[in-house]
Order: C-alpha cells, then sequence, then structure tokens
C-alpha cells in the first residue's frame, strides 16, 4: 500500500486533516507538539470506477454509484521546527518516522495566523511562504546527515577491486527508499569526485537534495483558507510548485455530518445538501463554508490526496478480475480489488501486486474491457480491467 506523510510545523492542521481523511479520532488542540507518537491510519484516494461504464454498480466497499475510494496509508507524525534536523522539537523522531512515506503532504497555515514554532499568534502576522521552504530544509539536511554518519562505509567499499559507486550509494540509501534508478538518476545529475574519500559535505548535501527530491516528493497544503487573507493564499497558489487550497476542518465537518445523516457528502465532492435538521450556528458556518468550496473546487483534502498519488507519485488505477466478461472474482463479486501501480506498469506488474505465485507463473492477460489479449510489455491505463492467465491458482 502506498504510504503518504503528514508534514509541517505543529499546529498548522496536520492532525485535523489526518482525522478527517481517515475518520480515526487523535488528539488536536491549538498548542504545538499536540502529537507526539506517530498516527497511522487509512485513507483513500478517489477516481471513476469502471462500473460507471455499466449498467450495474460494482460490489465494491470502496464505491459510491461509480465513484471509487482506492485505499492508502496516512502517516500523521510530530510537527516539525527550524532546526529540527539537530534534533529541536521533536525533529529526529519526526523525520525518522517519514523514512518509508511514498510522498510529503506539507500542511501549511495560509493563515499566518501560527509562527514558526506553531505558536498562535494574530492572524495574518506569519508569512506562510517561509514555512514551507523550511520543511523542505529540514528534510534536505535530515538526509545529508545520514549519509555523512554512513559514508564510511562507502569509502571502506572504495577500496575494494571492482567498486560501483552506484551500488555503494543504493545500499546505503535503500533503507530511504531510494532504488537503483534513483541513485543512478541522482549521480548522473550532479557532480562529485569519482574516490568517495575526497567528497566534501556540499557533495553529500547534494546527494542527500537530489535523492529527497526524487524519494519523497512533496504536495503543499494550503489549510486554513476559510481563515486566510486573499493576499497569502494568492501567493502561495502562485508558487512554481503543487499547492492544494484546503480547509481540513470544513472537510472533517462535513464528514461527520454525512455520519450523523444531516448532510448528503462524498469525500472529495465539490458541495454538499443539508438533509437534516441543524441548529441555526452549524447552517450559518456551512453556508459560509459552502462558499469557499464554491471557489476552489472543494475542501481540498481529497484533492491534495489525489494530487500526491495521481500526479506527483504518477500513479494508476488497475482492476484485476478472473471472469473478463462478468468483471467478477471467483466468487462472483464485480470488481472487489483495486490496485495503484506507477505508470508504466505492464500486466505482468499487476499480477506481481496481486501476489508473487502468480506474477512467477504469468502467462499473459486480457483486457476485460476489450476481451482482447494484450501483450506483455502493454501499458496500462487508468481505469484497465485487467484478466491475469497464470499457472498459479
Amino acid at each position: 500500500m502506498l504510504s503518504l506523510a503528514l508534514a509541517g510545523k505543529p499546529n498548522a492542521g496536520k492532525s485535523t486533516f489526518y482525522t478527517a481523511a481517515t475518520m480515526a479520532e487523535v488528539q488536536m488542540a491549538n498548542y504545538p507538539f499536540t502529537t507526539i507518537d506517530a498516527n497511522r491510519g487509512v485513507t483513500h484516494v478517489r477516481t471513476t470506477c469502471p462500473c460507471a461504464d455499466r449498467e450495474e454498480r460494482c460490489d465494491s466497499e470502496h464505491c459510491r454509484d461509480g465513484t471509487r475510494y482506492v485505499p492508502v496509508e496516512l502517516l500523521d507524525v510530530a510537527g516539525l521546527v527550524p532546526g529540527a534536523h539537530e534534533g529541536r522539537g521533536l525533529g529526529n523522531q519526526f523525520l525518522d518516522e517519514l523514512t518509508n512515506a511514498d510522498a510529503i503532504l506539507n500542511v501549511v497555515d495560509a493563515s499566518g495566523g501560527t509562527n514558526a514554532e506553531g505558536e498562535p499568534v494574530e492572524a495574518g502576522t506569519h508569512d506562510p511562504l517561509t514555512d514551507i521552504d523550511f520543511v523542505e530544509e529540514e528534510m534536505d539536511l535530515w538526509l545529508a546527515s545520514i549519509v555523512e554518519r554512513n559514508w564510511e562505509s562507502v569509502e571502506r567499499q572504495s577500496r575494494s577491486p571492482g567498486f560501483d559507486i552506484e551500488e555503494a550509494v543504493t545500499d546505503l540509501l535503500t533503507g530511504f527508499g531510494a532504488t537503483e534508478y534513483d541513485v543512478m538518476a541522482t549521480l548522473r545529475e550532479i557532480d562529485y569526485p569519482e574516490d568517495p574519500i575526497q567528497w566534501t559535505d556540499d557533495d553529500r548535501e547534494a546527494l542527500a537534495r537530489d535523492i529527497r527530491q526524487r524519494t519523497k516528493p512533496i504536495v503543499v497544503v494550503a489549510n486554513k483558507i476559510d481563515v486566510a487573507p486573499d493576499e497569502y493564499v494568492e501567493r502561495l497558489l502562485a508558487l512554481d510548485k503543487p499547492v492544494i487550497p484546503a480547509t481540513a476542518q470544513g472537510e472533517l465537518a462535513l464528514r461527520r455530518g454525512a455520519e450523523a445523516g444531516v448532510l448528503d457528502y462524498d469525500p472529495g465532492d465539490e458541495t454538499f445538501a443539508v438533509t437534516g435538521e441543524l441548529p441555526d450556528e452549524q447552517a450559518a458556518l456551512l453556508s459560509e463554508l459552502r462558499e469557499t468550496m464554491s471557489e476552489y473546487g472543494g475542501t481540498g483534502v481529497q484533492a491534495s490526496l489525489n494530487a500526491a498519488v495521481y500526479d506527483l507519485l504518477d500513479h494508476l488505477t488497475v482492476y484485476p478480475v478472473q471472469d473478463a466478461s462478468k468483471w467478477t472474482d471467483g466468487t462472483g463479486s464485480v470488481l472487489p480489488d483495486a490496485f495503484l501501480l506507477p505508470r508504466g506498469s505492464t500486466p505482468k506488474d499487476l499480477a506481481y501486486a496481486v501476489h508473487s505465485d502468480i506474477g512467477d507463473g504469468y502467462l499473459h492477460a486480457v483486457n476485460a474491457r476489450t476481451a482482447r489479449e494484450v501483450a506483455e510489455e502493454y501499458e496500462l491505463e487508468e481505469g484497465d480491467v485487467i484478466k491475469i492467465i497464470s499457472t498459479a491458482k
């Protein structure tokens, strides 16, 4: 399962975002370091289910009238403050928790109502743009420190015949999620001495920065847009990086209202309907929220998750079936499973995602939409329904 992590300074709204996205109860408060131990939960990305192209809807509990929600892991960890890579705040604990994340959601307080340490200040008195760069900087310097602490092993290997720096650096960074391809691409991008013993701190930092960008890409979540000055939001959205305007508090209110049966709302919808009786105060707040959603196309929580998985990580959704005509599994359930795979994946990659034995026994595959066999090198597309023929049962 893909893993996304929420990063950012304390009190930016990470725990509210986490609760809204997972509906798991966590501690939320208006002071720094409310979160100490990492919270792990399951959230979903949203896409169109293939059953929307058929008369009958599928049997998956994750499908809502043709809108499919595909599970991903969401991690909420302690807030990050300047100097975290040196151990300030809960920095080392925070950064270590990010090791296995595939992408980062940097939750920023777009209202400017909290300072760099996450302490409440008068709204509009702190520039939220400064909260973006320091998170990237702390992550880069944290990884650089890891490389520095373990570089001696690369130096030792370099004295052996047949030394391969790509292999040595890959071994060093495997625990961080870097692949051989990531390391190869990075070493072709940066300038460095051939002899690892001659590498400087600047060389190792350049390596760390490039590897972090490849393995931990970042989506900026401009949170609290419902109370943020227009000027701040406009400046955030004008940045040359992925920025999603969001109100995690608004999403949480909608999710809880839907659970209570007083609102008709599915995560990612651009609006909602009131279906029950509400106190005047709540009705007024929802009216304001509706205006915010109208301006930005929703609350931004679902859009942030989708941007991380489908845009930043460039994944797509594929549906394996056993019956190509009925789109069912072995028990007769219609489209029960959905897999997120990197763009460029093939049917054999899907087979391995389902089970290693099915991948090992892969023979061929059928595109259930066209009822035609596809080549092994066929690149899967978003929404493909695939029947895998394998020697494995």
